[in-house]
C-alpha cells in the first residue's frame, strides 16, 4: 500500500516565494508508485490542501488530516518543502512530534538552534568546528558602532540572525555603512548577527542520512557576480556555482569531514545544506551556517549536487522519505 505523503510548502516569511518553487520540483520528481502526495499550503490566510485543480480545502489542524475526494487522508510522513518560520524553525516540527507525524527534517531543537545563526556558530564552535568571530546584537539593547569596532575588524556581515536566503543581509566595509547595514537587519528579525569577513573560497556541500549512514553529496563553489552570495546570486542568476567544485582532494576531504561533524554535532536528520568558507591562509574551512530546509528549486544547489553524485531525484527523495520512518 502507498504511503501518503504531505509536502509541506508556503510559511510566514519572505522566504515563501522560494517555498513555492521547491514544492513544484519536489512534486515533479516523488515516486507515484510508491506514494501519493498532498501539497498542504500553510501562510497566513490559514492551513490549506490544495488540490490538482487548483482548489483548497482547509486542513483539520487537530490531527493534520484532509478530506479528498470524499475521503479523510490522515498522512504517514510529511516531506517539509516550507523555508523560514514556521517550517524550519521548530514550530511545526514540535507540533508534527506530538501528533506523533514523521518528517524529513531536522527534530524540533536543531531546527531551533539552527535557525538561530549564533546559537548556531555557538554550538559548532563547542565541538570544534572552526566559525568566524561573531558579535550577536539585540533590538532591545543597542550598541554602538564603536562597541562594536572594539570587538570585531572590517569588513563584516551584517545579518538576520534568524531567517534565510541572504534577506536583510549586508556586506560592510567602512565605518559609515554599519548602522544603516544593522538597521536593514533589524527590519527581518529583532536579533542580528555581525561577523567578521573571512577572505577565501565559498563552498556548499549537501549533508543526508540514508540507511543509517551520513552522505555528503559533490562539493558546490560558489562563485557570487555581487560582493557576497545574496538573494540575488542565490536565486536570480547571479553566481556562477560549479558542481563539483575545482579544488584538490585535500581541501575537499577536509570541507566533507567538517560537514560530516557538523551534521552529527548539532544533531541534523534529513538533508540540510552548509556553507564553509576555505581560508588558504590557514588551510582550513570555516562554517558559516547550516541550512535545514534547503532549497530545492531549479535554481537550486542540492537539486545540482544530487545529479553530480549521479541520483535522479526520484531516487534522492525517496531514500529521504523512507529515511524518517
Amino acid at each position: 500500500m502507498k504511503k501518503q505523503i504531505a509536502l509541506v510548502t508556503g510559511g510566514f516569511s519572505g522566504e515563501a516565494e522560494i517555498s513555492y518553487k521547491s514544492v513544484v520540483t519536489v512534486a515533479n520528481n516523488i515516486d507515484t508508485d510508491k506514494f501519493d502526495f498532498y501539497t498542504i499550503d500553510i501562510n497566513p490566510t490559514g492551513w490549506w490542501y490544495l488540490n490538482t485543480n487548483g482548489e483548497k480545502t482547509k486542513v483539520n489542524r487537530d490531527n493534520f488530516t484532509i478530506v479528498h475526494n470524499n475521503a479523510t487522508i490522515s498522512f504517514d510522513a510529511v516531506l517539509m518543502c516550507m523555508h523560514g518560520t514556521p517550517g524550519e524553525d521548530g514550530k511545526l516540527q514540535g507540533y508534527f512530534d506530538m501528533l506523533g507525524l514523521p518528517y524529513t527534517c531536522c527534530d524540533a531543537a536543531t531546527s531551533a538552534i539552527t535557525f538561530n545563526k549564533r546559537y548556531t556558530v555557538a554550538v559548532a564552535a563547542f565541538g570544534g568546528i572552526s566559525v568566524a568571530k561573531s558579535m550577536h546584537l539585540f533590538k532591545h539593547s543597542p550598541v554602538s558602532v564603536a562597541t562594536i569596532l572594539q570587538q570585531l575588524q572590517l569588513p563584516v556581515f551584517v545579518k538576520p540572525n534568524n531567517g534565510g536566503s541572504s534577506i536583510g543581509m549586508s556586506k560592510v566595509n567602512t565605518t559609515e555603512q554599519l548602522e544603516p547595514a544593522i538597521n536593514k537587519a533589524f527590519k527581518e528579525d529583532h536579533q542580528v548577527l555581525i561577523e567578521e569577513f573571512i577572505q577565501g573560497r565559498e563552498f556548499t556541500i549537501g549533508v543526508f542520512k540514508t540507511k543509517n549512514n551520513i552522505v555528503t553529496l559533490p562539493i558546490t563553489e560558489v562563485i557570487s557576480k555581487n560582493e557576497f552570495f545574496d538573494f540575488e546570486a542565490k536565486y536570480q542568476g547571479k553566481s556562477e556555482e560549479v558542481t563539483p567544485a575545482n579544488i584538490n582532494e585535500t581541501i575537499a576531504t577536509q570541507i566533507r569531514q567538517a560537514a560530516q561533524k557538523a551534521y552529527e554535532v548539532l544533531n541534523c536528520r534529513g538533508i540540510v545544506r552548509i556553507d564553509f568558507i576555505y581560508q588558504e591562509a590557514t588551510q582550513q574551512p570555516f562554517m558559516l551556517e547550516i541550512n535545514t530546509v534547503p532549497g530545492q528549486s531549479e535554481a537550486s544547489i542540492i537539486p545540482q549536487q544530487v545529479k553530480a553524485m549521479g541520483w535522479t531525484l526520484k531516487e534522492f527523495y525517496t531514500a529521504v522519505i523512507e529515511e524518517c520512518f
